[in-house]
């Protein structure tokens, strides 16, 4: 049987569109559930090195902070043989429903760059020839921007969080009992929020490109996008401040490069432009 060719996408109607963007997410899905079901195989590394991982004070992080503050002199509270708190499940399918849906966030997260290549080869035949040359890093810069972004979540933001709140206590008559779901969930919105806070040159880079976005406008509103910061940090992180700055500061970062990256565009739509007038 000849293989099936590719419709052109100018002569493809909404519903050969439609058509097309589901075999597009059932292959992403399908990769999900792969990765997933690999997930739930070695449930053992999942649980108990990645996930349980920061609640543990030999964690990477908090020995680095221990030793800042013995550099420094200072008593820190990252020094300590435990964090004062337990895990518990209080629901008959709690351990299995955390196990399942833990997996299925691993498929999505291992299988992110699959789902952006999908989503690519969904969107790129109705670009020009052009505009694809150009666009052939998105699929490493986005997934390269995305999985730091997971790192800083799982290295920086998550253990911050589980050692401030796991040892805060307004009395002593209070133990700090935690829901396995409570605590994936804590560990997962902080990965997942930085993976997606790490995107946002891609995100300035495409909207510069439609013309919804110029270096001067972000450089007008850098002081009302600061506060957004530091509001997102104010939500991810616990309520300190130190933790705040650790999490505003790359992406701060982040911002002035997409500052630099829009520039970039505006200028080379600009020779393109020029380039185009000198022609005719």
């Amino acid at each position: 049987m000849a293989k099936k060719e590719r419709k052109n996408p100018d002569e493809m109607s909404f519903l050969d569109h439609l058509e097309e963007l589901r075999w597009h997410l059932v292959r992403s899905t399908l990769a999900v559930v792969i990765i997933a079901c690999l997930a739930f195989v070695f449930r053992g590394f999942i649980f108990d090195t990645i996930l349980f991982g920061p609640k543990n004070m030999d964690f990477p992080t908090y020995q680095f902070f221990c030793n800042i503050g013995k550099f420094f002199g200072v008593d820190s509270e990252f020094c300590g043989d435990t964090i004062p708190f337990t895990i518990q499940s209080r629901l008959m399918a709690g351990q299995f429903s955390a196990h399942i849906w833990t997996s299925i966030w691993a498929g999505v997260i291992l299988g992110f760059p699959y789902i952006l290549w999908e989503l690519w080869k969904f969107i790129s035949p109705g670009l020009y020839e052009n505009e694809r040359k150009h666009s052939r890093g998105f699929i490493i810069t986005a997934s390269g921007l995305f999985f730091l972004g997971v790192l800083f979540g799982y290295y920086i933001v998550a253990p911050l969080s589980i050692n401030f709140l796991g040892s805060y206590q307004v009395s002593k008559e209070v133990l700090n009992e935690i829901d396995l779901g409570s605590y994936i969930g804590t560990v997962r919105a902080s990965v997942i929020a930085c993976g997606i806070m790490f995107e946002l040159p891609i995100v300035i880079f495409f909207l510069t490109k439609v013309g919804l976005v110029t270096p001067e406008i972000l450089k007008k509103y850098r002081k009302i996008a600061l506060v957004i910061i530091l509001i997102l940090s104010a939500i991810i992180t616990p309520p300190d401040i130190t933790s705040q700055i650790i999490v505003c500061i790359p992406v701060l970062v982040l911002y002035q490069v997409s500052i630099f990256i829009s520039r970039m565009v505006v200028k080379k739509e600009e020779r393109k432009e020029k380039a185009r007038k000198n022609a005719k």
